[in-house]
């Protein structure tokens, strides 16, 4: 039997509403958690991005939430701006009651204007820790009606320094509201504010199957121990060609590094980062929304307000430091039914963390080859061949036949028409494909991993390495 939305305890109105927007199937988190939260139940939420949860508790709140009241009923704490606009746009999506406003209260924004906006009269709240703190310790915020509180990505917010703000909120929030925690991970400080601050919680979890999507392609390429990184994603990026894609990397220095060099080679790449202004992230993620901006270089912190729909890849240039972070990391892509690319590089020293990745994803990630020059120059000339096909069929073709004419009485037509090609492929070509260059052996040997019926995991090392 096929679960739906009414099914959960959703009112007609807000079903129907479900729809229009294009949601008819409930995910597994929120057929887990909606129930539990429309009866007043605390609930503890373990999922990745990616799985639904801001429905999973934003519905059954707007369900409950009473428009004709002014005063905050609901606040939602984020870890960062960023997500905390992307949920408050996901609750104005879904709201169905006009009078029922919210309102984002992070930094970077008017203090000014948003303590306008909460004496005019607000129902939810969509917060940063810092922001809220603020606005509670000016006594422009008041939690005396608030029935719900909701945590999202609690651990991002312990990994942030906020957890002392959170237990803070948390303290001067009514003792009989709901609360919520949702979370990637359970490091010991979540367990223990879950054991402090949440009655009798239910917990909601996503298995592990599904946390890791199955409509990911992963690839690894194994970098050669002679070889920087750059000189291995460069030819990835000629033959992948990403619609759009997210490039990870852990610092900002090498997130402006790694920016500066392919920007250099022809690339239309951003970095993003928390060096940024709140005034530039928005601009980019606006501009990598509407497509304008394909490639983005970002450290995982600020790539969480980079949601985009139609990511076709997400490249690992530096792997994560845990299993639960590439999973989210490669969660970003392959949505709405939709297939995607995760491509990882790895090097000698991260074959350890590779191993744990595949024994946390229960799968063997698939090793490429790192692509030839000439593989590389049989893509560029094919889309060269493409390109002149297009001209042939344009108007402006005639503008160039008197040269041909001229030239062709000293020359064969057929070397005019190679020579101009070779003129315009020289232009075009980058600067590291001019160089001199061959793939070496990566000299690695990875271990295969197997999973055994019962769930256990063994490794087996190939032949040629037992003699080593």
């Amino acid at each position: 039997m096929t679960i739906s939305f009414k099914n959960l305890g959703l009112s007609d109105e807000r079903v129907q509403h479900l729809e229009e927007l294009g949601f008819t199937e409930p995910t597994e988190i929120q057929i887990q958690a909606i129930p539990e939260l429309l009866k007043g139940r605390d609930v503890v939420g373990q999922s990745q991005t990616g799985t639904g949860k801001t429905a999973a508790y934003s519905l059954p709140i707007l369900e409950q939430i009473s428009a004709d009241n002014p005063a905050v009923q609901a606040l939602i704490l984020a870890p960062t701006r960023e997500l905390a606009q992307q949920v408050a746009q996901a609750i104005e999506d879904f709201k169905i009651q006009r009078k029922l406003k919210v309102l984002t209260v992070c930094g970077g924004q008017s203090l000014e204007r948003q303590i306008r906006s909460l004496e005019r009269g607000i129902q939810v709240v969509v917060g940063t820790p810092g922001r809220i703190i603020d606005l509670l310790e000016r006594k422009k915020l008041d939690l005396s009606e608030l029935k719900w509180v909701v945590l999202d990505e609690a651990d991002e917010m312990l990994s942030m320094g906020f957890i002392d703000d959170v237990k803070k909120i948390l303290q001067q929030a009514p003792p009989g509201r709901s609360t919520a925690c949702f979370s990637a991970t359970m490091p010991p400080a979540i367990k223990e504010l879950i054991q402090n601050f949440l009655q009798d919680p239910i917990t909601v979890k996503v298995s592990q199957p599904k946390a890791a999507p199955t409509k990911i392609e992963q690839q690894v390429y194994l970098i050669p121990r002679s070889w920087s990184k750059i000189q291995v994603l460069q030819p990835i990026l000629e033959l992948e060609e990403p619609e759009a894609a997210i490039i990870f990397v852990r610092t900002k220095k090498t997130a402006t590094e790694l920016c500066q060099k392919l920007q250099e080679n022809g690339h239309s790449i951003y970095e993003y980062h928390g060096n940024l202004s709140q005034v530039q992230r928005e601009r980019l993620v606006q501009r990598f929304r509407e497509g304008s901006i394909r490639l983005v270089v970002a450290t995982d912190i600020a790539a969480r307000g980079l949601d985009v729909e139609n990511l076709s890849h997400v490249f690992n240039y530096d792997l994560p430091d845990n299993t639960e972070t590439y999973i989210h990391r490669i969660g970003r892509t392959g949505r709405a039914g939709k297939s995607g690319k995760a491509i990882s590089l790895v090097q000698p020293i991260d074959r350890r963390l590779l191993r744990q990745i595949e024994r946390r994803i229960r799968q063997t990630i698939t090793i490429s080859e790192i692509p030839t020059r000439a593989q590389v120059e049989a893509r560029r000339i094919s889309k060269l061949q493409e390109q002149i096909k297009e001209a042939l069929a344009g108007e402006r073709m005639a503008s160039f036949l008197s040269i041909v004419n001229e030239l062709s009485s000293e020359y064969d037509p057929q070397a005019i028409a190679a020579a101009a090609l070779q003129m315009i492929y020289d232009q075009n070509c980058p600067s590291w494909l001019k160089t001199d260059w061959e793939v070496p052996e990566t000299g690695i040997s990875k271990p295969i991993i197997k999973a055994k019926p019962n769930g256990r995991v063994f490794k087996k090392t190939p032949a040629s390495n037992q003699s080593r």
